[in-house]
C-alpha cells in the first residue's frame, strides 16, 4: 500500500460534534460512535496524512440547514478550509453573502436524502448562487440526475457532482443517467468528486467494480475537473473504513504521480479558490 506523492487536498470531509453542537430534534438520522468527528479530530486526521486543505461539507444528517458547526470548523482552520453549506431553498441572499464571507464556496443539494421533487422549485436559489459565484454541489443516485436535468440545464450555476454520481454498478456504463452525467462533463465546466465509492460499490475495498466508472468520468471531465474526497467519517458506511487505505487507493487507480498531483492538488486548488503555489513551497 503506497500513499500518493506530493501535497493533498480532501474535497469531501465532514465535521460532526453533537457535544458542542446538538442535533436538530427532528433529524431523521443521528450520527453516533465512529461517525462523530469534532473539528480537532478532523484536523489531526488531515495532519497525519499531510492533507494541506479540505472542503468541509455540511451534513443533512444531524444538522440540516444549521450551519453553526460548519462555520466553527472553518474558523478552526484559519484559512485552511473552505465549506459547502446546506440551506433552505428560500434562503435570503444576505444569508448566502454571510456564508460566503465566512469561507463557504458552494451549496449542497442532497437528492437521495430529500428526493427529486423537493428541488423542482429551486430555480430562484440557483440564480442566487450564480449571482454570488457559489457552486451547486449535487449528490444524486440511480436516475435522479434525469429528474434534475431540466433545472440544471436552465441554470448557469457552476456544478460539482458528489461521489461519482453514485451510478448503478450492475447496470454498467450505458445507463442513461450515467451517460447524462458524462455528457455534462463534456459539455459544461462541471467538476466531479471521485469519492464515496462505498456508497455504490457492490464489491468490498478496494471497490474495483467502481473503477470503470471512474475511468469513464476522467475521460469525460478530464483530470482538470476531477477532485478526490475521503467522505470521512463515513456516515452510514456498511463496513469499517479507514482514511489511509482510501487515500492509498488513489495510487492504485492513478499510478502516474503527475495524475495524482492534478487530482489531489492542482485541480482542487482551483476549485477551492486558493492561491496557486509551487509544490516545493506547498
Amino acid at each position: 500500500m503506497t500513499l500518493p506523492t506530493g501535497p493533498r487536498i480532501d474535497c469531501h470531509i465532514h465535521a460532526i460534534d453533537p457535544a458542542r453542537f446538538p442535533y436538530a430534534p427532528d433529524t431523521p438520522y443521528r450520527p453516533t460512535g465512529q461517525e462523530i468527528a469534532p473539528a480537532a479530530h478532523l484536523i489531526r486526521v488531515l495532519d497525519v496524512f499531510d492533507v494541506r486543505h479540505a472542503l468541509i461539507v455540511a451534513t443533512n444528517s444531524g444538522y440540516g440547514s444549521d450551519s453553526r458547526i460548519l462555520l466553527d470548523t472553518l474558523r478552526h482552520g484559519n484559512g485552511r478550509f473552505k465549506g459547502v453549506a446546506v440551506v433552505e431553498k428560500d434562503v435570503d441572499i444576505k444569508e448566502l453573502e454571510r456564508l460566503k464571507a465566512a469561507g463557504v464556496i458552494g451549496i449542497a443539494f442532497n437528492v437521495p436524502f430529500h428526493g427529486s421533487d423537493y428541488y423542482r422549485d429551486a430555480a430562484p436559489l440557483l440564480e442566487k448562487l450564480t449571482d454570488l459565484d457559489l457552486f451547486l454541489q449535487v449528490q444524486i443516485e440511480g436516475d435522479q440526475l434525469l429528474d434534475l436535468l431540466p433545472l440544471i440545464e436552465r441554470s448557469k450555476a457552476r456544478l460539482v457532482f458528489d461521489h461519482c454520481g453514485r451510478p448503478v454498478v450492475e447496470d454498467g456504463l450505458k445507463r442513461p443517467s450515467f451517460q447524462a452525467l458524462l455528457a455534462l462533463g463534456r459539455e459544461r465546466d462541471a467538476v466531479v468528486k471521485l469519492s464515496g465509492y462505498y456508497k455504490f460499490a457492490r464489491q468490498p475495498y478496494p471497490y474495483a467494480d467502481t473503477w470503470p466508472f471512474i475511468s469513464a468520468l476522467v475521460d469525460a471531465f478530464t483530470l482538470d475537473r476531477c477532485v478526490w474526497g475521503s467522505d470521512w467519517p463515513f456516515l452510514r458506511a456498511p463496513e469499517r473504513l479507514d482514511y489511509g487505505p482510501l487515500l492509498a487507493g488513489v495510487s492504485e487507480i492513478f499510478p502516474d504521480p503527475a495524475d495524482q498531483h492534478r487530482l489531489l492538488w492542482r485541480t482542487p486548488l482551483r476549485l477551492l479558490g486558493l492561491t496557486e503555489t509551487s509544490t516545493e513551497s506547498a
